[in-house]
């Protein structure tokens, strides 16, 4: 069933509108082109946000000797390069809020990870792949326990998780002694191996950051599951009607643990390439992360009640804030300027889910 059908069965002949049953009773009848036209704008919305910002960017951007900075190879690849911890950790919170949850220690858990890899690298000696191979167990470990937690005991996981963010913050600081954790590259005791060192880098002929080649990496897997996966399915059933998936015999509670696992995997990872950018670990790193990656979901067109989303739009999203990020710093405009107008993207964009969701 195409997004704006509603529950009315195929082929029936009911007038196409653009909200379903209101709270006050009434429904607005749309024509039936202007209904399905205005169904695609829904469906689209980040796509068509994305290619918006892009136009205005191209338009607003400085200029030097004729040349749209914008446009610049190093400008373009800086971007993605820069979404690209943003957009890994929105893939996962994508999952979490396709059940209709919530992850608040995305942030805090891309720190831990963040300064564990740099401890454990620069303090303890480990080589390079069980160090990382312990971070991101770490990672979804939490994430998977946060997930039991909230269904077993049956509290939100708006609350787990922000008790989460909190615990992952202090285990961060004790690990560390509560300072940061610069990285040095060499062979022996007390350096870290330079293969660390190409999360730094560029590829390809010294043209793609590595950073944007895991996203894309990440974010090819994200779509094959939500799409071709039994798992998948019963994603968008918990979320849209969890009791209907609970009589239909899906396994609810695992579902939840497992997307929760995702979502705290994909937050270690992004803090393991956090570490290699900054050549550094702190357990300070991440804080605000997990309010980006949200913005990112929303604005991508992935409904906070769950069922309806797709790691597509998430992308879009996440590409939407960076270039929004970059074009507003390029025209150098006040960092507090630069906060108005994300906040007012953010809402513009949840305004629309709550359009559609009136349509359907």
């Amino acid at each position: 069933m195409s997004a704006g059908t509603g529950n009315r069965a195929p082929g029936a002949a009911e007038p196409a509108t653009a909200a379903g049953p209101g709270r006050g009773g009434g429904r607005i009848a749309l024509p039936r082109g202007r209904a399905q036209w205005v169904d695609f704008v829904f469906r689209f919305q980040s796509l068509f946000g994305l290619i918006a910002v892009l136009i205005a960017a191209v338009v607003f951007s400085p200029r030097r000797g004729g040349e749209v900075l914008f446009l610049t190879e190093v400008n373009l690849t800086n971007i993605v390069r820069s979404v690209s911890e943003i957009g890994i950790i929105a893939i996962g919170l994508t999952f979490v809020i396709l059940v209709a949850g919530i992850d608040l220690s995305v942030g805090a858990v891309l720190g831990l990870a963040a300064t564990a890899v740099a401890v454990l690298l620069m303090d303890n000696d480990w080589a390079l792949v069980p160090a990382i191979t312990l971070v991101l167990a770490i990672g979804l470990a939490f994430g998977a326990l946060q997930g039991l937690i909230s269904t077993r005991l049956g509290i939100q996981s708006f609350i787990v998780t922000l008790a989460g963010l909190q615990v992952a913050r202090g285990l961060a600081r004790i690990w560390s002694g509560g300072q940061g954790v610069p990285l040095a590259y060499g062979d022996g005791p007390g350096v870290a191996p330079d293969a660390f060192s190409v999360l730094n880098q560029r590829i390809l002929g010294d043209h793609v950051p590595v950073p944007a080649l895991i996203f894309i990496g990440v974010a090819i897997v994200a779509i094959f599951v939500l799409r071709k996966t039994t798992f998948a399915r019963h994603v968008y059933a918990i979320g849209g009607n969890e009791r209907a998936a609970r009589l239909s015999g899906v396994p609810v509670a695992r579902v939840k643990v497992a997307v929760f696992a995702i979502a705290g995997l994909l937050a270690a990872l992004a803090g393991i390439i956090h570490a290699g950018q900054l050549n550094q670990g702190s357990p300070n790193d991440g804080i605000g992360y997990e309010l980006d990656a949200i913005a990112a979901v929303v604005i991508g067109g992935t409904s906070l009640m769950g069922g309806s989303g797709t790691v597509v739009g998430t992308l879009a999203g996440a590409l939407l804030l960076g270039i929004l990020n970059n074009i507003l710093a390029l025209n150098n405009i006040d960092a507090n300027v630069q906060l108005l107008i994300k906040g007012l993207v953010i809402v513009a964009a949840a305004a629309l889910l709550a359009l559609r969701r009136a349509d359907d």
